[in-house]
């Protein structure tokens, strides 16, 4: 990726260093098409319908789970939830798999939230386990939440195999609302382990046993084999799918039911918003690592989607993007080398290797994007 390369869609301003995002002739990712196509062509009625028709083929009729929804304790899954239950009658499990470090803003989000109503699985790894993981994959791959990502997405197929639960629902498919690698025809409604491994973890678990972690270690991370999951007849949905997903509305919506709280700054490190990934810091160590690999931070990734979900200008968000997508999210990342025992300036040098030098130069004492002015 050269510097004169540095493209950005002319509708979301998503540059093209995005992983897997793909631009049409008229200069507009895959991401902003998809949601074009969503709002022209889909009729949400039939959409609800066939919500409807699904949640009668699954509801218990003997108060037993009927279904699982795998809850972050974020706006989206327990937006999710709480219209599962209260608006189709369904009983819902929700299946959590713990933050890598914890905020209080998610544990007071979790505790009011199940207060409404709910029953909550939390699967709570080996903390030793998940810090050699995480400061293992941050050194490799500059990536610190891999393992947790293997987790979310495993926990939930093996609780609803385990307790015989035959109705999944993840919220939405980045790979289509995002822009990505479609993988396959219904990639929007429905979840398929190909798209698990290879979209969202990279990789295969198995392939992490080293000298210092056995298979039994990986147990947490490790998928269903899929011949597993076709025995059990589990069907895994994307319930954005079903509606006109909106993770702005979904925030205003869950407000509406109880006390959820958003970032106690006002808004999050590295964005304008307040109401997204607020459960674990590694978050935002997460999204500063984009910013250095790919050259976009939080905040262009919140104002693309609230420009394709919520009709938001970039004009008008322009001056916001500017101001805080290179913020460094600084005491997240002091309570991060904490947990992995790191001083900042190894932070800081095992992070100027994942830097992509073709998007980064070094000028003064400062280094700058290519196409900053």
């Amino acid at each position: 990726m050269k510097s004169n390369s540095f493209l950005y869609c002319k509708k979301c301003h998503t540059p093209n260093t995005r992983p897997r995002i793909k631009f049409d002739n008229e200069g507009v990712c895959n991401a902003c098409r998809f949601h074009e196509n969503r709002n022209a062509k889909i009729n949400f009625s039939e959409r609800k319908k066939e919500l409807t028709e699904l949640c009668n083929k699954y509801r218990s009729k003997n108060g037993e789970y009927d279904c699982i929804v795998p809850w972050s304790r974020g706006k989206d899954s327990s937006a999710i939830a709480y219209k599962l239950k209260f608006e189709h009658q369904m009983n819902p499990l929700l299946v959590t798999f713990s933050p890598i470090i914890g905020s209080k803003t998610g544990l007071h989000n979790r505790k009011g939230f199940r207060s409404l109503g709910f029953d909550n699985v939390l699967i709570a790894p080996d903390i030793k386990i998940s810090k050699y993981l995480s400061k293992r994959f941050f050194i490799e791959r500059g990536d610190p939440k891999i393992h947790w990502t293997a987790g979310i997405k495993s926990s939930p197929i093996k609780t609803a195999i385990d307790k015989n639960i035959k109705l999944i629902f993840y919220a939405e498919n980045g790979e289509c609302f995002y822009g990505g690698n479609v993988l396959h025809k219904d990639a929007e409604k429905k979840t398929y382990l190909q798209d698990i491994v290879e979209n969202k973890i990279g990789d295969h678990p198995l392939n992490w046993v080293d000298e210092n972690i056995s298979k039994k270690d990986l147990n947490p991370y490790l998928l269903p084999d899929e011949n597993e999951i076709i025995n059990s007849k589990i069907e895994i949905y994307y319930f954005a799918y079903f509606e006109k997903w909106n993770v702005e509305e979904n925030f205003n919506y869950i407000s509406s039911k109880f006390n959820f709280l958003c970032h106690e700054d006002g808004r999050s490190p590295g964005t304008f918003t307040n109401f997204d990934s607020l459960d674990d810091h590694v978050d935002q160590v997460y999204y500063y690592l984009q910013l250095l690999k790919f050259g976009f931070g939080r905040a262009t990734r919140d104002a693309s989607r609230l420009i394709q979900q919520s009709n938001k200008n970039y004009e008008d968000l322009k001056d916001k993007i500017k101001k805080f997508d290179r913020e460094v999210p600084t005491s997240d990342i002091l309570k991060y080398c904490n947990f992995i025992s790191l001083n900042i300036d190894e932070f800081n040098k095992i992070c100027d290797k994942h830097r992509d030098k073709e998007l980064w130069q070094f000028s003064g004492n400062n280094w700058k994007l290519f196409n900053e002015k």
